[in-house]
């Protein structure tokens, strides 16, 4: 088998991207890099930045006496080799729980407890990098900014209990446990409270990411270049966007078109804000990665929302696979920012998913069973697969509405000329006859002056 030190992952426009020669499994990925399995009992993770690899070397080193800490066998200057725990995550150990257990809050307590002693800053962390192994010993991965972030009371943590039902569970055993540490907590809460409509979004500047607060105690659960999503209550969510403009946009096309079934229900807006539904259910791109193939019903669902996009004046048609939300009332599309602004004829985004799912061919045959005409219009020319093809065809579709749109303006050029030219003609006829009904009106005074005379 290669050496593990061949793969390699590099950040992409919209994930991680990961050239794996080996048969190591990928067992997990966030934002800093890849977790590969190596062994039974150790693992491999690999960073994008081998600044961030350094960091986490260096929070692990120092918690290396802790026994929550993963062992560390071996580090480099892009990745760390370490123990490797073959056991559920806290958030799946207490996924039926109508409580939290009083055991699991002791060791809690007493892992934030440690952390603090070993001068950890970022005293916290997600149920997700906590592992409950027998006799619920726990064990914490995930700990590039140990160092950086500064989080005093466990926010994520709390977070993400509020989420399950358990936080409330939670915080009265630590009442009853630790009465000091419940009302530090609650100090830090009643100084640094807000309403989510003050949650600070920055832009990132052209072609970048939105900018948010890491401290922000709201879950955060999606974020890309306009705006960040937080859910604020178990079946809402706000979305914040780092633009004004980019707030106005999307505000226009959601609230004319609650009336569509496949539109997230809005319940209030402001200029940097929609509270929107809280969508329960999985993207439609982690959906078809469990299937073998495209289903009839997936397909016309598909073609229904494209279409209806279409008949009601949406001038971006398309619908990317990590935007559609299967939930029990259907499917639900995110993000329409450009909706009514950006033209693009063809589902571009979704064909390259559906390529890239190996479902694009049987797509196509689907629609064409379905609705020939809409068939025909999408395969006019060859559907681009790549970014670059993409780019240059949303050039030509720009090209073409620049160009009708100078056609229309050169014919309202034309009628504008020729309507000053028709009033020009009319003008001059009026004082041509003018003239005439002047010169005989002279006329008729001199003859009836001559009549005086005689």
């Amino acid at each position: 088998m290669a050496d593990y030190k061949s793969i390699k992952v590099t950040k992409g426009l919209k994930t991680l991207e990961i050239d794996n020669p080996t048969n190591y499994p990928l067992i997990g990925m966030g934002a800093q890099g890849a977790v590969f399995k190596i062994s039974e009992d150790k693992c491999v993770k690999i960073y994008t930045d081998p600044l961030q690899a350094k960091m986490e070397a260096e929070a692990l080193k120092a918690g290396q006496h802790l026994s929550f800490f993963p062992k560390v066998f071996k580090t480099g200057s892009n990745f760390i080799e370490m123990e490797y725990f073959n056991a559920p995550t806290l958030k799946e150990y207490l996924k039926n729980c109508t409580y939290i257990p009083e055991s699991i809050t002791k060791k809690l307590l007493d892992v934030l407890r440690e952390m603090k002693k070993t001068k950890f800053t970022m005293l916290d962390a997600p149920l997700r990098h906590i592992f409950v192994l027998e006799n619920e010993e726990l064990k914490l991965i995930d700990h590039v900014n140990a160092f950086k972030r500064n989080h005093p009371i466990p926010l994520k943590l709390l977070r993400d209990l509020n989420i399950i039902l358990l936080k409330e569970s939670f915080l009265s055993q630590v009442k009853k446990l630790e009465p000091e540490t419940f009302e530090a907590w609650q100090k830090y809460f009643n100084e640094n409270s807000f309403d989510y409509k003050n949650i600070p979004v920055y832009s990132g500047g052209s072609g970048k990411g939105v900018k948010v607060e890491s401290s922000v105690t709201q879950t955060l659960i999606g974020s890309g270049h306009q705006g960040a999503v937080y859910r604020v209550a178990e079946d809402k969510c706000v979305k914040i966007y780092g633009k004004p403009e980019h707030a106005k946009q999307e505000k226009e096309v959601l609230m004319s078109s609650q009336k569509l079934s496949f539109i997230p229900k809005v319940y209030e807006t402001g200029s940097n804000y929609v509270l929107m539904e809280y969508l329960v259910g999985p993207d439609l791109n982690t959906f078809l990665k469990k299937q073998s193939s495209l289903s009839n019903d997936i397909a016309g669902r598909l073609l229904d929302i494209l279409t209806t996009m279409k008949k009601n004046g949406f001038k971006q048609i398309d619908a990317p696979l990590r935007h559609i939300f299967v939930t029990n009332n259907g499917f639900k599309l995110v993000d329409h920012v450009y909706s009514f602004s950006r033209v693009q004829e063809r589902p571009l985004e979704l064909f390259q998913n559906l390529h890239e799912r190996g479902f694009l061919d049987t797509f196509l045959q689907q629609v064409k069973e379905l609705d020939p005409k809409t068939h025909e219009e999408w395969t006019r020319s060859p559907i681009p697969l790549t970014n670059e093809e993409v780019t240059n065809d949303n050039l030509k579709n720009s090209k073409k509405t620049r160009s009708s749109k100078k056609g229309h303006d050169r014919k309202k050029e034309n009628n504008r000329k020729k309507n000053h030219n028709h009033k020009k003609e009319s003008n001059r006829k009026n004082g041509h006859d003018r003239k005439k009904d002047s010169n005989r009106k002279n006329d008729h005074e001199r003859k009836k002056g001559s009549d005086q005379r005689k």
